[in-house]
């Protein structure tokens, strides 16, 4: 009796390992990612123009990009799908006049810009891949803090709600360690009133594009 018990454990013991065996490699990967990376915030929209009081026609202001650090965290829930939260050191953006209000110069506004952002990631082939192209859609809130002008007058800048997308490539060194670089876009739009000799108000749209390298840590 024990060699027909044997007989029928061998098959089933193999069918376990064809079938667990994959599974068992793909759960041996980090479900948990870290990334740390290099940034630049490049804002590719416009404002509709500067509206007040006494304000000549074409008056407008040009929002210039900045460097930051970015800080993300990853959970994967399978070997392809995770969930990205991506927060970082806010980069500070200026703005300067431009069209009819070009007298005032350069850098006339600046503003620390605050986006978390959440993302639903799909990460391309398998795990212990060197190469993994991604995609990744989700939400994006900013907010505004330190909002000044160096002609002393009172800015105001709105907070925003929008859709993100991002797509990049990871490239791994180890089974932990790895490099990868990225481009986001998220649809960022802000009312803004300044108080001065008058009040002025512009609606700015953003449209950043955000390029990313660095460094991840799975565990």
């Amino acid at each position: 009796m024990n060699k027909c018990m044997k007989m029928i454990a061998l098959p089933g013991a193999a069918l376990c390992l064809a079938v667990g065996g994959p599974s068992m490699a793909q759960d041996a990967y980090p479900a948990n990612i870290v990334k740390v990376a290099a940034s630049y915030y490049n804002p590719t929209g416009s404002s509709d123009g500067v509206s007040g009081i006494g304000v000549p026609p074409g008056a407008d202001v040009s929002i210039n990009g900045a460097w930051t650090a970015l800080l993300t965290y990853e959970r994967l829930f399978t070997p392809n799908i995770g969930l990205e939260f991506v927060v970082g050191i806010p980069p500070k953006i200026t703005a300067d006049a431009a069209g009819s209000l070009a007298f005032l110069g350069n850098e006339i506004l600046s503003a620390k810009v605050v986006a978390p952002t959440l993302l639903l990631n799909y990460h391309f082939g398998s795990p212990g891949d060197t190469w993994r192209p991604y995609v990744g859609v989700g939400i994006n809130y900013t907010t505004f803090s330190s909002v000044e002008s160096r002609l002393g007058w009172k800015v105001e800048m709105g907070d925003s709600w929008g859709w993100a997308a991002q797509g990049g490539i990871a490239y791994a060194i180890d089974k932990n360690w790895g490099l990868f670089a990225s481009v986001a876009y998220s649809d960022v739009k802000s009312n803004i009133v300044v108080t001065g000799p008058t009040v002025l108000t512009a609606t700015a749209d953003f449209k950043p594009f955000v390029y990313t390298v660095g460094v991840s840590y799975g565990f």
